[in-house]
């Protein structure tokens, strides 16, 4: 039996410890090819942008005693899936993977996320996909700290994406989106949610004297969790401590009744 072919990526750039803590659990499974942005590209969503390079370096690097040859993008997450399925694999994955991600996605800002975004350009290219996230401080985002443990992560992502490569999803279900919280252990149960309809975090404004200093809008967790945000994504995550795993589906289409809408709009 052929080994399945697996193709990692994430948005925190090629160099993330979340990556590499992914890659390592992932290499249990089946074969991985690891494309990733050159640089950091977190909240890109599934942008894919004209100005980006799309060069591609392969590169070596030693982790954990062992050596690998891995694909750095000149690009987003979602243009290093591009990549990675016309140009750098011999043929399309069976799985593709994103994360292990440096903070939760969760709420009204999943669409934001180049984690997310990345599965969801797996997903529109028919390859069942995973977006890993685990929940970390603020202060870590956007980092390559080494004060992050990936390992419960690391376990879930392999639980998972064994899960993908084994079952059939039923119909909509165009990819998983999990999110790990901090403190977890692997024993720590799953449960299915939906993406909450709450913004997670809030922008900031800057502090600056003048539009002409350069400066970006900054953010905050948003605090308020009541409880009819149960079943969600952010609730199972922050109030009940357990592993949040959405199925997500690429039709955005309201669930409204087109039959009132109709009526609505013509009146």
């Amino acid at each position: 039996m052929a080994k399945c072919q697996i193709l990692l990526t994430n948005d925190d750039g090629i160099r993330s410890p979340g990556l590499w803590a992914a890659a390592e659990a992932l290499s249990a499974l089946g074969f991985v090819t690891v494309a990733a942005p050159r640089e950091q590209a977190s909240g890109t969503g599934r942008s894919l942008p004209v100005i980006s390079d799309g060069i591609i370096r392969a590169e070596t690097m030693r982790v954990h005693g062992k050596e690998w040859t891995v694909y750095a993008i000149g690009g987003t997450p979602a243009q290093a899936v591009q990549h990675g399925i016309t140009e750098i694999m011999p043929q399309p994955p069976d799985l593709v993977v994103a994360g292990i991600n440096y903070g939760e996605n969760v709420g009204t800002g999943v669409t934001i996320s180049g984690t997310v975004g990345a599965a969801l350009e797996a997903a529109s290219a028919g390859i069942p996909a995973l977006a890993m996230s685990l929940e970390t401080e603020q202060r870590h985002h956007l980092s390559l700290s080494k004060e992050v443990d990936f390992s419960v992560a690391a376990h879930f992502t392999a639980f998972f994406a064994r899960l993908l490569l084994e079952k059939q999803m039923p119909p909509d279900v165009d990819l998983l989106k999990v999110e790990v919280p901090s403190g977890a252990t692997p024993e720590t149960p799953w449960r299915v949610t939906r993406v909450a309809r709450q913004p997670y975090y809030e922008p900031l404004r800057p502090k600056r004297k003048s539009w002409d200093v350069p400066e970006k809008v900054g953010y905050h967790r948003v605090e308020l969790l009541g409880p009819e945000h149960e079943g969600s994504d952010v609730y199972v995550l922050r109030a009940s401590k357990l592993v949040s795993v959405t199925p997500i589906s690429l039709d955005l289409t309201s669930r409204v009744d087109f039959t009132e809408l109709d009526k609505l709009l013509r009146t």
